[in-house]
């Protein structure tokens, strides 16, 4: 499907690829991984085709069509959402004109036996098979049913796109590829601007998808859960493994320690044979001998040891002062704006230790809730704060609100307090600034780095309510392992919003769902509480269909009258005579043409008389199947697309 192959991109002085190759059948679901920077993001832009290579080529076959969504993307939305979805539908609207062409072209021509004819059955045998894949027929109800899995409502289709933030935007260019249904899907963190209802559905979609997929993410459940292959870009090379990224990360250990074992023995060698050429270079009897081992290790191929277990940051809390029973007690709180209600009735209870998740749809108002809960946003009801609570708050862009012009070291320095017995510089060290690091300004940090120092700030203040909002955004999959074992070390009362699965799983002690009506508690672990939603939307899937079934069919009843409904069942019987009697005629035509054939096959062509008018039967019968035929698939496509509900 996708051939790479002796691939090589150079940026500058540092070559990112140095002709790497591998191939990805239609049936791979690969991982693509490797540390910031390694390349990941240009090679899906390389095999899109934005991108040119300095050496090498992607080939893949030439009707694959090709499915790219960005990181980011630059948007100038004017229609509304289901009006932008429904633009994904080009291809299906070019195959069904090209699929009435071909129709057309083999009901008129009688060359039968000619190639031209026989590529023309072919052609229109792929155009239905392709047709047949993207659901032609279907395309309003797949615009409605990916787009709602997404997470937008009935209201939010007909709504200008252009009212949506970047993030659900974004939504649209995903729904808008997997209506394509690409032969191969490049996905660059799809799961960025997804809260974690909509996670899953996007994960159960892939599952079953019947094209290449390529995709990168720092998501370890999305990655574990979806993906057969994993492809490792490091140090310029590829490294290619037959399974998902948890068994990935167990193998690549192994085959670190044996590369390292070989690098150490390697280097022993090196030392050995150094210490053999001093020994023996100035000796006249043993000169040729050290000049011999000097053109060994000159020729020695060196081995490296690849850049894959890079230090994680060292994070742990310091215990926290000790506070009363309840942590934050919310009653009955609701947030709007204007007439937008966020949500109502809104009752809570944290209680001294617990770690508490809270989901939601994104706009259900988790980030709004935690504003109101650190004072910065005003709503009705009460918020009550605890005794001798002290809060540390990661908010959802706490990275961009670091001052940008002073360095990592004055960021700490300026902030620092008795409390913290460590120097800022030892305590940036734990968070992996060092050295040149520290004097770097926050501006031309990268947003794992600014995650990293905004994380690092919390560690300066004594805290036993600590409230994170997408703590794990700008984190590499290292580093969000990292967080968690310190969260869950952490012995004060944890308040964490977040669409990481993996991350929230076995840290959290029960979950809170934020819906407009208010919170839904949830007892128990974070797949427990995703199976009860899976079970809701399957449910509520079949009481919506049922109801949109009896809706058409009352619609249709109201709308036409007893002599309407009258003409439309006569019609709706003549469709079905003329295909019963089309099928018996087409069975006694090709038993009269098979007849015809064999007669023929000993036909005395000496006599012309028989001759001429047994093949002037023979013409007339195949003439007569082709019409027929013709009428059989007209009306059978006719009897398919009739609305049976009106009979009713």
């Amino acid at each position: 499907m996708v051939s790479v192959s002796n691939l090589t991109v150079v940026f500058g002085e540092q070559v990112l690829f140095d002709s790497i190759s591998f191939f990805v059948t239609e049936k791979d679901k690969v991982g693509l991984v490797g540390k910031n920077g390694a390349g990941k993001s240009t090679l899906l832009k390389v095999i899109a085709g934005l991108q040119n290579a300095d050496g090498g080529d992607v080939s893949m076959p030439n009707d694959a069509l090709v499915g790219y969504l960005p990181q980011e993307l630059a948007l100038a939305p004017t229609r509304s959402v289901a009006q932008e979805a429904a633009l994904a539908f080009k291809e299906l609207n070019q195959l069904e004109a090209r699929s009435q062409q071909i129709a057309t072209a083999l009901a008129t021509r009688e060359d039968y036996e000619t190639e031209s004819y026989h590529n023309l059955i072919t052609e229109l045998n792929d155009v239905n098979d392709r047709l047949h894949i993207l659901d032609a027929g279907k395309s309003e109800e797949n615009i409605a049913r990916i787009l709602k899995g997404l997470g937008f409502t009935d209201e939010d289709l007909d709504q200008p796109l252009s009212t949506f933030s970047g993030g659900w935007q974004m939504r649209v260019e995903l729904a808008k590829l997997l209506l394509q249904q690409p032969q191969v899907l490049l996905l660059d963190e799809p799961t960025n601007h997804l809260d974690i209802l909509s996670i899953q559905w996007l994960e159960n979609f892939l599952k079953t998808y019947s094209g290449a997929i390529i995709l990168i993410s720092h998501d370890k459940a999305f990655l574990d859960n979806l993906t057969n292959r994993t492809i490792e870009i490091a140090n310029s090379k590829i490294y290619d493994f037959k399974f998902a990224y948890s068994k990935y990360l167990v193998a690549r250990e192994d085959d670190l320690e044996k590369q390292l074992q070989a690098y150490k023995n390697q280097q022993k060698y090196i030392q050995d044979t150094k210490v053999l050429i001093d020994k023996f270079r100035a000796k006249k009897n043993k000169a040729a001998f050290a000049q011999s081992l000097i053109k060994k290790l000159d020729k020695l191929e060196l081995i490296d040891v690849d850049d894959f277990l890079r230090p994680a940051f060292n994070l742990n809390f310091p215990s926290s002062p000790r506070s009363g029973k309840v942590a934050l007690q919310a009653e009955n709180l609701s947030k709007s704006y204007g007439h937008k209600k966020v949500f109502q009735n809104l009752d809570l209870i944290v209680a001294r230790g617990t770690k508490l998740a809270i989901v939601g749809k994104n706009g259900a108002g988790k980030t709004t809730f935690t504003k109101i809960v650190m004072g910065t946003e005003k709503a009705d009801g009460d918020i009550t704060i605890g005794h001798n609570i002290q809060i540390g708050y990661y908010a959802q862009n706490q990275a961009e609100s670091l001052d940008g012009e002073k360095t990592v070291l004055q960021t700490i320095e300026d902030e620092s307090t008795e409390y913290i017995k460590a120097t800022p510089r030892a305590l940036l060290g734990n968070f992996l600034f060092s050295g040149d690091d520290v004097e770097k300004k926050v501006k031309v940090l990268s947003g794992g780095e600014k995650a990293r120092l905004a994380m690092c700030k919390l560690m300066l203040e004594p805290i036993n309510l600590l409230i994170l909002d997408e703590p794990t955004n700008h984190l590499d999959i290292q580093s969000k392992e990292v967080l968690k074992k310190a969260l869950a070390a952490y012995d004060g009362t944890l308040i964490v919003v977040s669409h990481d699965r993996d991350f929230l799983h076995g840290l959290a002690d029960v979950v809170y769902e934020v819906t407009p009506s208010g919170m839904k508690e949830h007892l128990g672990d974070i797949y427990e509480f995703l199976q009860s939603k899976n079970a809701e939307s399957i449910a509520q899937y079949e009481g919506d269909v049922m109801k949109e079934k009896a809706k058409q069919k009352d619609q249709s009843s109201q709308k036409l009258g007893y002599d309407e409904r009258k003409e439309k069942k006569k019609e709706y019987r003549r469709l079905q005579n003329l295909v019963s009697k089309s099928e018996s005629r087409i069975t006694e035509l090709e038993k009269k043409i098979a007849e015809a054939d064999k007669e023929m096959a000993g036909l005395d062509y000496s006599d012309e008389a028989k001759t001429g008018k047994l093949l002037a039967e023979y013409e007339k019968m195949k003439k007569e199947l082709d019409s027929t035929l013709a009428t059989w698939e007209e009306a059978g496509q006719e009897l398919d697309a009739f609305d049976t509900s009106v009979l009713e």
